[in-house]
C-alpha cells in the first residue's frame, strides 16, 4: 500500500495527468474545432514542462528538487488560470493581447485573411465540460497538484 503512495507513483501519475490534459486541449481545438485564446495557449505550457520534470523525477535523479519545480510550475499554472478565471468572471480587466479588437483592415482580401487568424477573447468562455470553463478546471488541476507536491515535500523532509 506504501508503494501506491511513493515518489515515483506521484510523478508518474502527475506525467499522465499532464499528458492527458494537453491532448484534451489539442483535441478541443483541433477536432472539435473550438480555437483557443492566447491564455489557453499559456496555460498549455506548465504541463508540458511537467512532463518533463516528472520523467526525470521518475528516473529517480534529484527527486526532491524535482518536487520543488513541479510545485513552482504549477504555482505558475494556478496563476494563470486564477487570472483567466479572473478576466472570464471580470474581475480583472483583460490584457492588451487578449482582445481582438484591435483589427484595422482597409481591404477586402485583409479582411478574408484576418478572418482564418481569428483569436478569441479571453474574457469569452467558449468551451465548457459539466458547466465549468476549462480555466476553472485547470485551477482545480493545478491546486490539486501542488497541495499533493507540497505534502510530498513536507513528508520527504521528514
Amino acid at each position: 500500500m506504501n508503494n501506491l503512495f511513493s515518489l515515483k507513483n506521484f510523478f508518474l501519475i502527475v506525467a499522465l495527468v499532464s499528458i492527458f490534459t494537453l491532448i484534451s486541449a489539442v483535441y478541443i481545438e483541433y477536432f472539435l474545432e473550438v480555437k483557443p485564446c492566447k491564455l489557453c495557449l499559456y496555460q498549455r505550457f506548465p504541463y508540458l514542462v511537467s512532463i518533463f520534470i516528472c520523467f526525470f523525477g521518475y528516473a529517480n535523479l534529484k527527486q526532491n528538487f524535482c518536487l520543488y519545480l513541479l510545485s513552482i510550475t504549477f504555482l505558475i499554472s494556478l496563476v494563470l488560470s486564477g487570472y483567466h478565471f479572473g478576466i472570464e468572471n471580470n474581475i480583472f480587466p483583460e490584457f492588451s493581447g487578449c482582445s481582438a479588437n484591435n483589427l484595422e483592415v482597409t481591404n477586402k482580401e485583409e479582411l478574408l485573411n484576418s478572418l482564418n487568424k481569428f483569436i478569441p477573447n479571453c474574457k469569452d468562455v467558449t468551451f465548457k465540460i459539466l458547466g465549468f470553463s476549462l480555466a476553472t478546471i485547470n485551477i482545480l488541476i493545478s491546486v490539486l497538484i501542488l497541495i499533493i507536491s507540497i505534502i510530498k515535500i513536507k513528508n520527504e523532509k521528514n
